[in-house]
């Protein structure tokens, strides 16, 4: 029974540091950009959309379209970039404890 009060402590002690997290990966900034830098965006630490930034030479009706595969290709940049930190945060929380690939625990 001593194990398993141990053990509840444990988990208690992670979920704490699994809410903190949450809360850091909120407040975080994660930048992504494309097009060296002419679109630039900007996520919060859930990958929600917090700014976006276009050179203004990309400001022309001809080059609507290849301004719409910038955005998408900046944002995607940002996203990966937000997995890896949430990745990063996940493993200092959990202890390096073998997670099964594709649980998402937040």
């Amino acid at each position: 029974m001593k194990d398993l009060m141990g053990m509840m402590k444990q988990v208690r002690e992670m979920q704490t540091r699994m809410q903190q997290m949450q809360e850091e990966l909120e407040s975080a900034e994660v930048a992504g950009q494309s097009g060296g830098g002419l679109v630039a965006v900007i996520l919060n630490g859930k990958g929600d959309l917090k700014k976006l930034r276009i050179d203004p030479s990309l400001m022309k009706p001809e080059e609507t379209e290849i301004l719409e595969d910038l955005i998408v290709a900046a944002m995607q940049d940002a996203k990966g970039r937000v997995e890896a930190a949430m990745q990063e945060k996940m493993q200092a929380v959990t202890g390096g404890l073998p997670i099964p690939p594709g649980l998402k625990l937040f």
